[in-house]
């Protein structure tokens, strides 16, 4: 039998950042001694996670309760394979961010710098306060604090594009999980009178109808609306008015795998996969991620400007997690959870080559951009390996989510559902792979003719460049060894099965 251990451990890796916030303030008129402290966060952050790691990898759990406020209602944190998945991808990729960051603002010579690291930082510690939340009512209320904290980055320019931008986003996220979730949340207090902890098998079966359960599963699905899930999906592409780090953060690192991570928290330890066959509504869900992801993809076919199209793209990505939750399972769920490391890795990836050709050239469409390959030959070689993440293409990590993706929907006898992961690959490759070709081998007669050579390079800063070749190689690391995420999925899976 899985063991339980009491450590303060995922306490302090959700607070270590929160407590960089007032060096991070204090030394904001030295900058190199202020980004110090964000670095010194990130990989004690890191560290403090991947302490952990060995003890899940193990089959135990880790817990430890801050507050019961009332009885059976505590502000508690548990890690197990699912959290820790997802922490090792937000502190990981927190580091190559915050390097990042530092090339990008620097480089642009943005404003108010000290504020964008303060509320970065304030960002994972809700994020990693999501990944190793133990019950529903912890997960609500770090979610809520990712909404808020993470506002001031969206906003961040202070222009009226930002600041439209930024109301959408706010007025999106808090109005579905104030109107959804929290709703949904109080009822199932109500209804089950329990703790509302995550458990292998849920919690809901014998306390809730099947009309009930559907209502439910619903406002969650939809109130969780970070996962980007049509039709609240309109605040991601328009928070694209964000510097370009804080879209890495958010389509990678924090906000939309919060989304989806909560809403598999709810199909596997609110519901349960077996309960979900039982009552045989997550079809419902299924289906409307699958909408999602072709709409998604045809709409980023039409993107000229090389953000929104990643955008789209993410949209519909994040689907590709919710459908594998729905199909139920095994593998698909299996895939599903894997997907959120693949797809982090590979979309970070092709974000940080967007804000890189922003800040070498200051050009942001892709009608822009024949020709560019041969003067940043770095930046869209990385490009390139990102797409193929995104698309599910070897030699890259998202091969291997794609193919417990697909296989899982054959192993639910769903060929539908199949059919839809099929078509979405060619929209993939369809909205990607022309970036990358036009780059390297342009229309234009003039520009390839250009002979290349790595003296007249004309690459971003190395704070920029450093990061998207790290996020490309762990790409292709991921699929020659994934053998580690798919134990940690694999042991959320059997504790389900």
């Amino acid at each position: 039998m899985p063991s339980s251990i009491t450590s303060f451990t995922p306490v302090l890796a959700s607070l270590v950042s929160l407590l960089a916030v007032l060096p991070i303030v204090l030394l904001g008129k030295r900058p190199n001694l202020r980004e110090g402290a964000t670095f010194l966060a990130a990989f004690i952050k890191f560290g403090l996670v991947v302490s952990m790691l060995p003890t899940i990898l193990a089959g135990s759990t880790i817990e430890f309760t801050v507050w019961e406020i009332v009885p059976n209602l505590a502000i508690a944190f548990r890690v197990d394979g699912l959290g820790m998945l997802f922490g090792l991808v937000a502190s990981s990729l927190w580091i190559v961010t915050s390097l990042y960051s530092i090339g990008y603002m620097r480089g642009l010579k943005e404003h108010s710098q000290t504020r964008f690291f303060t509320f970065f930082a304030i960002s994972l510690s809700a994020t990693i306060g999501v990944a190793f939340a133990a019950n529903l009512f912890t997960l609500y209320l770090f979610y809520e604090m990712l909404s808020l904290a993470t506002y001031p980055l969206v906003t961040h320019h202070q222009d009226k594009e930002a600041r439209t931008g930024g109301r959408t986003y706010l007025t999106y996220l808090l109005s579905t999980s104030i109107g959804f979730v929290l709703p949904a949340l109080i009822f199932v207090y109500v209804k089950t009178g329990s703790s509302m902890e995550f458990s292998s098998s849920g919690f809901l079966s014998g306390h809730i109808t099947a009309s009930e359960a559907l209502i439910l599963l619903l406002l969650f699905t939809f109130g969780f609306a970070k996962s980007g899930l049509m039709p609240f999906h309109s605040w991601l592409p328009g928070a694209m008015v964000a510097p370009t780090p804080v879209s890495a953060l958010l389509h990678a690192v924090a906000v939309v795998k919060v989304g989806v991570f909560c809403i598999l928290r709810v199909f596997t330890g609110v519901f349960g996969t077996d309960y979900l066959q039982d009552l045989d509504i997550a079809t419902v869900v299924a289906w409307i991620a699958a909408f999602t992801i072709v709409a998604s993809s045809l709409i980023a076919l039409t993107q000229d400007n090389l953000k929104r199209r990643l955008a789209f793209s993410t949209v519909g990505q994040l689907s590709y997690i919710i459908l594998g939750a729905a199909l139920l399972s095994d593998r698909a769920v299996t895939g599903s959870m894997t997907h959120i490391a693949m797809h982090a890795v590979g979309k970070i990836t092709l974000f940080m080559c967007a804000g890189a050709i922003f800040v070498a050239t200051g050009k942001k469409y892709i009608s822009q951009m024949d020709g560019l390959g041969r003067k940043m030959p770095i930046t869209f070689a990385a490009f390139s390996i990102g797409a193929l993440s995104v698309i599910g293409l070897p030699p890259t990590g998202g091969l291997i989510s794609k193919f417990y993706l697909v296989t899982g929907a054959m192993d639910a006898g769903q060929s539908a559902l199949l059919v839809i992961f099929l078509i979405s690959t060619i929209l993939n490759a369809a909205y990607l792979l022309p970036i990358g070709y036009r780059a390297f081998f342009p229309k234009d007669p003039q520009l390839a003719k250009q002979p290349f050579s790595w003296k007249t390079t004309e690459e971003a800063n190395w704070q920029c460049i450093t990061p998207l070749s790290i996020t490309a190689v762990l790409a292709i690391i991921l699929f020659i060894k994934p053998q580690f995420l798919l134990q940690l999925a694999g042991l959320m899976v059997g504790a389900n099965g």
